[in-house]
């Protein structure tokens, strides 16, 4: 519906509304030809959720009047890969962020609960001379600038990164086995096979995602890429496994996961460091202050639902599992509800590493020694127990500050200064820095 045949501009003074929201993949064939109507030629209109079409109608309705608009909408639109692909180019054609509420949970009046997480953003084209104002569910505040993470920072877009924008090792998926299930078990499941098929118990390495990883649960995969084929002729157990997932893959509807029928023992996506790598969830609380990572031996294998680091170091786990780095992360991450999404290529590549000295450097690695050492202290509990707010054990949050502190003074961070803001606002200046110096 074309907006000017319902009012014409000149009567117009306020657009407000709750769009609907469908996520990009989500989105049916009629709402993806909506977005490619209003965002024609626009970089990565694809990867834009339903609502975003709403923020452009009001900010093209709104060129060249006063007119001012506020949207309740998913808090999706100033999070991860959307903020650039949103926000930059309205800002560039003079929309700017009058106020906005940063993210709070809206719980349906529906009968089944579901708990929404939104933002309010007041925007417009019209200059604006009264303060700009930053809710949070704590308070109002009156802030220079709000910028498309809704936060009192410049206009920084944080954008997808191939590669690390320091010198630092890079970081990747794990495995990604497109198996059906044949190759992964239980602790139980893979006792009752070995039951049947003594030979393959040392085909079996334990199995980690995410879930896993923080509840230090393991599964188990059956990893037969390495399996010679007279050996594996002499376990049927295994070879029927095999079997399944040949015919698994030559039945999908994906002529590159048919291709993948002629290797059946072989994996998707392989990503086996020969040496010791830091596990990154990909997904994790918001009630946690830190992600919790940590170190893997090569006899581990990992999913593709964790972020994998080979040839890292512990002076990387040091300013990775920082307060410095979670604030970096919380600001510019995708969301899963409102689990934190850790990424590569908008969270990690895009993160401006300190440039310690020697001594600097060997603190972080000491500090960050000691947050292993104080996990070790309790090796019964799971990270979920060890990184719940109510739980976490005194020495572990101890050697976290003192790693946090190492950590800022590297960046020469005033240690009782710097609030989360502030660090983040720091951050982004030095990200502006490292991204115009590649361009230069």
């Amino acid at each position: 519906m074309e907006w000017t045949d319902v009012i014409p501009k000149h009567e117009l003074d306020y657009i407000i509304g709750n769009p609907p929201f469908v996520s990009a993949r989500m989105m049916g064939a009629g709402q993806k030809d909506d977005v490619n109507a209003i965002f024609p030629g626009w970089k990565n209109a694809g990867n834009l959720d339903y609502v975003s079409c709403w923020y452009k109608k009001a900010s093209d309705l709104m060129a060249g009047t006063s007119i001012r608009s506020a949207l309740v909408s998913t808090n999706s639109v100033t999070q991860g890969e959307a903020v650039a692909n949103l926000w930059k180019p309205l800002f560039e054609a003079g929309v700017h962020i009058d106020f906005a509420h940063r993210t709070f949970r809206w719980d349906s009046e529906a009968k089944i609960k579901a708990h929404v997480h939104c933002v309010i953003v007041g925007f417009s084209v019209a200059p604006n001379n009264a303060p700009k104002i930053l809710y949070t569910s704590e308070r109002a505040q009156a802030v220079q600038n709000i910028n498309g993470y809704l936060l009192d920072a410049e206009n920084v877009f944080v954008e997808n990164r191939g590669k690390p924008i320091c010198a630092v090792p890079e970081i990747g998926i794990g495995n990604k086995p497109i198996d059906g299930g044949n190759y992964l078990f239980t602790k139980e499941e893979m006792g009752e096979f070995l039951k049947a098929e003594p030979a393959a118990e040392k085909y079996f390495k334990p199995w980690y995602g995410s879930q896993e990883f923080i509840n230090r649960c393991p599964r188990y995969c059956l990893w037969l890429g390495d399996c010679p084929p007279n050996e594996l002729r002499r376990m049927p157990e295994c070879l029927k496994r095999v079997e399944a997932v040949r015919q698994m893959r030559l039945a999908s509807k994906s002529p590159g996961t048919v291709k993948l029928a002629d290797k059946p023992t072989r994996f998707h996506v392989e990503n086996m460091p020969k040496g010791t790598y830091i596990v990154v969830p990909e997904v994790s609380s918001e009630r946690r202050r830190y992600v919790p990572m940590g170190f893997m031996t090569p006899d581990i294998l990992c999913s593709n639902l964790v972020k994998i680091i080979p040839n890292a170091t512990l002076y990387h786990l040091g300013v990775l599992t920082s307060n410095v780095h979670m604030a970096w992360m919380r600001a510019v991450c995708g969301r899963l509800k409102s689990d934190y999404r850790y990424s590569k290529d908008v969270v990690y590549n895009n993160f401006p590493w300190p440039t310690p000295t020697g001594a600097q450097k060997a603190k972080i690695e000491q500090t960050a020694q000691a947050i292993l050492d104080a996990r070790a202290l309790y090796p019964d509990s799971s990270l979920a127990d060890l990184y719940d707010e109510t739980t976490m054990p005194p020495e572990l949050r101890k050697a976290h500050q003192m790693n946090d502190k190492a950590v800022m003074l590297a960046y020469g961070f005033s240690v009782r200064d710097m609030t989360e803001s502030k660090c983040v606002a720091e951050l982004m200046r030095m990200y502006q820095q490292l991204t115009q110096e590649k361009q230069s």
